[in-house]
């Protein structure tokens, strides 16, 4: 059936945050449903990666588990969410909260979007009372921004209220900082500063507070949540893979040389290490190829890095592809490196693995969360200084490169890895927490 879009004047007081916010439902169905829930994801949109991804694939396993849903995200993504749950037959309610236009601009000034955002969450927040007056949810539930800096207000409507899972608790080993340019060095110093003031922040100790389940993607998160709260943490990643996106059979051959690398091109991904270790494979395996898929303000650097270790020739730059291109890229490839210094998740770490492929990492963050040895090389990140590392990671890939039996074991691992990884598991262990 198609249900009422609800909406409601503008007084004084909501002229700034609540000026242009709409509904649209479509093909609602609460038939079978025992819960109704609320999903506040600033970001949601199908068939991407990051948040996006994150707010839709967390929508999409919530409604495959029967629960009446209702999702508050942004208009901007309303015409590809409409389209896809069209094509669905998705019997799911979205509503559609904005600021006013002109204080969109201020995403784009430095640090613009952490005010933007703070402004969002008090609206949709408003938007959320006005709902739940009609719709009376059992719950509510905030999964995007997945960010333990950042407040949610969602619990202050007197329901159940999960927080998360949520991360950016893992931080960069200091090893690390004399091989990542200035203003990287800077970044970080700011980046573990404002680390160190969630603990005093009223914001996020009201979110906190008031959470019935604060979900942290890794141990890293955890411990920054103030220790008072410990006793509503659980863990559990933000992220996960589909079903039907798992290979059905382990890889039985593989490229003898050619390695992956997709993602941003940002220092902290660590991607400047393995054009580093290259040096070391190309003496076991002269005609080592690394292809790396993807876009970000460190490009040039990156490069810079490749010509100084003078593996050019070695390396292939290319621009970041369609989100369902990307899977050929995975079959296409020997194994996955991504040596990413302090990542809450990994989405393609899942994805390389969902295609069988095995995966080299560092011990940090979500990709260590995410990989075992029985599907990919975790690399020691405090062996040493940053040259002990790269080291590592060039073993590794030499390693994956002449061991065809180690490459079918950890293809293997991987599929399984990904079964046990999916979006529906990660949706049934949050919500049993919760006791639903």
């Amino acid at each position: 059936m198609v249900g009422k879009c609800y909406h409601f004047p503008n007084d004084k007081v909501d002229n700034l945050l609540l000026a242009s916010w709409e509904c649209a439902i479509l093909s609602v169905s609460l038939e079978g449903s025992d819960l109704k829930v609320l999903l506040s994801a600033y970001a949601c949109e199908p068939n991407k990666g990051s948040e996006p991804g994150v707010g839709w694939n967390w929508t999409q396993a919530l409604l495959r588990r029967g629960f009446a849903l209702h999702v508050i995200t942004r208009s901007n993504n309303r015409q590809s969410i409409e389209k896809e749950s069209a094509s669905q037959g998705s019997s799911v309610t979205f509503s559609y909260y904005d600021l006013p236009g002109w204080a969109r601009a201020w995403k784009y000034w430095p640090g613009g979007i952490y005010l933007y955002y703070l402004l969002w969450q008090i609206g949709a927040y408003r938007l959320a009372k006005r709902l739940h007056r009609l719709q009376n949810f059992d719950l509510v539930h905030h999964v995007t921004f997945a960010s333990y800096r950042q407040p949610s207000f969602m619990g202050g409507l007197g329901i159940p209220f999960i927080f998360g899972p949520v991360g950016g608790g893992e931080t960069m080993p200091k090893s690390f900082h004399k091989g990542i340019p200035l203003s990287g060095r800077v970044a970080e110093m700011v980046r573990d500063f404002g680390s160190s003031l969630v603990a005093i922040d009223p914001l996020m100790r009201l979110t906190f507070s008031s959470a019935r389940i604060i979900a942290c993607t890794t141990s890293d998160t955890l411990a920054r949540i103030p220790r008072r709260y410990h006793n509503k943490c659980i863990v559990q990643p933000t992220i996960g893979i589909n079903e039907s996106e798992i290979e059905p059979a382990r890889r039985t051959s593989f490229p003898v040389s050619q390695f992956l690398y997709v993602g941003r091109l940002l220092y902290w991904k660590g991607l400047h290490l393995t054009l580093r270790a290259l040096v070391e494979v190309r003496h076991s395996i002269p005609d080592v190829k690394l292809r790396i898929i993807g876009d970000g303000t460190d490009r040039e650097w990156l490069k810079q890095v490749a010509h100084d270790a003078n593996v050019d020739d070695a390396v292939e730059w290319i621009p970041a592809k369609p989100h369902h291109e990307i899977w050929q890229e995975y079959r296409m490839s020997l194994a996955f490196v991504f040596p990413s210094l302090h990542d809450s998740g990994g989405m393609v770490v899942l994805e390389a693995l969902a295609a069988g492929l095995p995966v080299i990492c560092l011990d940090l963050g979500g990709p260590a969360a995410i990989v075992t040895p029985n599907c990919g090389v975790i690399v020691q990140s405090r062996v040493g200084d940053e040259g002990a590392v790269i080291k590592q990671l060039a073993q590794a890939m030499i390693h994956l490169a002449t061991d065809s039996g180690e490459k079918e074991r950890l293809s293997e691992g991987a599929l399984l890895r990904a079964r046990d990884t999916t979006w529906d598991l990660a949706a049934d262990r949050l919500y049993r927490a919760l006791g639903t």
